[in-house]
């Protein structure tokens, strides 16, 4: 039986309420909690859920505490704001691009943020400060501006006369190849332990996070998230061609580039965050498109979707072996297939 979208009334507005998608993200909130409350339990030191929301409530031991609210919730909390800030960027990019496979990692943005953090990892190390402020802020801050440019790098080299997807693809996928031939110059001329704190960086690790981690991120998503579900709202109309939309009111080309700063702002935070974890913004928003039968990929579900694919691949890459992986292992690991089939039925369709 098919479930029929409902209008919803406030004063001269309304609204399409679809109750398939609110399940599909109240259902995911559920398993959300559910996942932090376990990658919390799980550790050094084990903890049974009645001590983590103990802890969580105000209660709990001294040791207990800090357990739990030291050492592994910003933790959690990292991948969890991460996840989302990814999800989110993925779902922006795969809606205005109209391709699914749109998404920061293969347009460029994540390797320019590489660019930037392993070039201060290196001149930094050199001069004997990587330790210092360049670790806490420098790197963060590079990994920031260098997604920026090269995401709007690809946007500049794409714009003709609007945004096509398929050439937005090629260059982003161009740009992708030199920042990674870059990247791995700097790590091959910089010094051999700059270069192994780079590797780890590059590769996308959750390990060491603190709530120096959790308040930039969280600060940032408080802002960007909101403003990109309320400049979503354009995200249907934009779905056909542009003289059809512009014949609805929009202002096609203002609406499109205020979305894509927004999905490279939020893809560029969260590489600064926790390095770039690879396919999370490109599954995400599929998986959360194929769970709530839209459209196009539902930008709330993309968040708690992408949010918890990061904390479920934290899990694993915390259990599955003696030794911890880093997250961006796991994600590539599960990623790589799915873009596979993506490409596959992409290829397909075109056929038809």
């Amino acid at each position: 039986m098919k479930v029929r979208a409902r209008s919803l009334r406030v004063g001269a507005t309304s609204f399409r309420v679809r109750p398939r998608p609110l399940l599909v993200v109240a259902a995911s909130l559920v398993v959300l909690a559910a996942l932090l409350v376990v990658d919390v339990m799980i550790g050094d030191f084990p903890l049974t859920a009645t001590q983590v929301v103990d802890v969580l409530l105000g209660g709990g031991t001294r040791r207990d505490q800090f357990v739990v609210m030291e050492l592994r919730m910003p933790r959690a909390l990292t991948g969890l704001l991460v996840g989302g800030a990814l999800g989110l960027s993925g779902a922006i990019f795969q809606a205005i691009v109209r391709n699914p496979l749109a998404s920061p990692d293969l347009l460029g943005v994540t390797w320019g943020a590489g660019v930037g953090a392993v070039t201060v990892i290196t001149f930094a190390g050199s001069l004997g400060v990587v330790t210092g402020s360049a670790a806490s802020v420098g790197v963060p801050l590079a990994a920031l501006l260098g997604g920026l440019f090269a995401g709007l790098l690809v946007y500049g080299l794409a714009w003709r006369q609007g945004i096509e997807g398929f050439r937005m693809v090629l260059v982003g996928i161009g740009i992708t190849a030199v920042a990674s031939s870059f990247t791995h110059y700097l790590l091959t001329v910089g010094d051999v332990l700059d270069a192994g704190r780079a590797m780890v960086w590059i590769t996308g690790s959750l390990n060491g996070r603190g709530w120096e981690h959790v308040v930039p991120v969280g600060i940032a998503l408080a802002v960007l998230i909101p403003t990109a579900l309320i400049g979503g709202h354009v995200l249907g109309a934009l779905q056909f061609d542009d003289q059809t939309a512009r014949g609805l009111g929009i202002r096609v080309d203002a609406a499109r580039s205020f979305l894509i700063i927004v999905a490279i702002v939020l893809a560029s935070v969260a590489t600064a965050g926790a390095g770039p974890i690879a396919f999370v913004a490109l599954a995400a928003p599929q998986i959360a498109l194929r769970l709530s039968g839209t459209a196009q990929p539902p930008l709330f579900g993309s968040v708690v979707v992408g949010g918890a694919l990061v904390m479920l691949s934290d899990l694993v890459a915390r259990t599955i072996y003696k030794t911890e992986l880093p997250v961006g292992v796991v994600t590539a690991v599960l990623g790589a297939p799915y873009l596979m089939f993506l490409l596959i039925r992409s290829r397909r369709e075109a056929r038809v």
